[in-house]
């Protein structure tokens, strides 16, 4: 496994959009910058940015813009703005070439899975998954301050939070977090494995693709053993079900040590038999894994690194994880 040089003060943090832009969260943004700049880092903005549309501008000027940092040896990190659902138009006009010729953290969450998990199982390059551009505007708040130690080569152990809000309370720029946090799984956990994970519908549509490395990765790192992580949008517990099925006929849960689901930005039951815990209990039997955990759309969310080993370990609700980068 390939992993990009520490960031240091001084060297500069790339903003680009690879799925939508950053318009509907101009303030959020600047604010996000003013945070990097007071850290001591220079900030970089590519062209569209800014745009305030699903899609931040055509696919292939997208991965030209993307490419402008990778090739620009001033930028050490590269983020992505924001979320979306229209990066899969993009992946096909990047070049990998330049990524693995200068490799650099690249870092996002929910729609940029689809470059941070191929970048990681095609080219054995190590990403950033848990926080986008304009995801820094809380000064104080932990998960961020762990971030940066994170992104500087400080690789502490992040424990469970105490308190959360939900996806909505975020984008309606709740300040409170008003929900106690509380991991959920059938045992005391104490595992080990290579990372690897993401959004769980982006996913899900890269199977069978050009970009689809996952069993080769997996086949490749089978001695360290496998920790899945996947972070649920919109999927109800009947769909989030039937994809966890779809990873498990393709192979993918070969070798795992354990998955680590996060809470879902919109939870929605359509029979009571069947709850986003009930679904995962169903499709992954007596694979170790544990829900509720502080991933992705919820907030405060944790950093996580895919290619990494990561350490994972779980009781009486609560948990943590650390990392090791070899």
């Amino acid at each position: 496994m390939i992993y990009p040089k520490s960031i240091e003060k001084e060297q500069t943090v790339g903003i680009c959009a690879p799925s939508a832009g950053a318009g509907s969260k101009i303030e959020a943004l600047e604010e996000s910058e003013q945070v990097l700049r007071e850290l001591g880092y220079r900030v970089k903005e590519t062209a569209s940015v800014r745009k305030d549309a699903p899609r931040s501008t055509g696919p292939k000027k997208r991965a030209k813009e993307l490419d402008e940092l990778i090739r620009d040896p001033e930028v050490r990190l590269v983020l992505a703005a924001a979320g979306g659902d229209f990066m899969l138009e993009m992946m096909p006009y990047v070049d990998f070439r330049h990524i693995e010729r200068d490799p650099k953290w690249l870092c996002g969450a929910s729609d940029p899975t689809n470059l941070l998990f191929t970048v990681t199982t095609k080219l054995d390059i190590a990403t950033l998954y848990g926080r986008n551009g304009a995801g820094f505007a809380l000064k104080a708040k932990r998960p961020q301050k762990d971030f940066f130690r994170i992104v500087s080569g400080d690789l502490i152990t992040q424990r469970s939070y105490s308190r959360y809000q939900t996806f909505l309370e975020t984008i309606n720029d709740v300040k409170t977090y008003s929900h106690d946090v509380k991991w959920i799984a059938d045992r005391k956990i104490d595992v080990e494995g290579r990372l690897i994970g993401g959004c769980v519908e982006v996913i899900a549509k890269l199977i069978g693709t050009g970009f689809d490395h996952t069993n080769s990765f997996i086949d490749k790192y089978q001695d360290d053993g496998i920790i899945w992580y996947l972070d649920i949008f919109n999927q109800s517990a009947y769909d989030f079900y039937m994809t966890l099925l779809q990873f498990k006929h393709a192979g993918w849960f070969r070798n795992c040590k354990a998955v680590l689901i996060g809470r879902p930005a919109f939870p929605g039951i359509e029979d009571p038999k069947l709850d986003y815990v009930k679904a995962a209990d169903k499709a992954l039997g007596k694979i170790p894994h544990i829900c509720e955990m502080d991933i992705g759309h919820t907030r405060p969310a944790m950093t996580l690194i895919n290619g990494a080993i990561a350490r994972v370990r779980y009781e009486d609700g609560k948990g943590q994880i650390s990392f090791k980068l070899k």
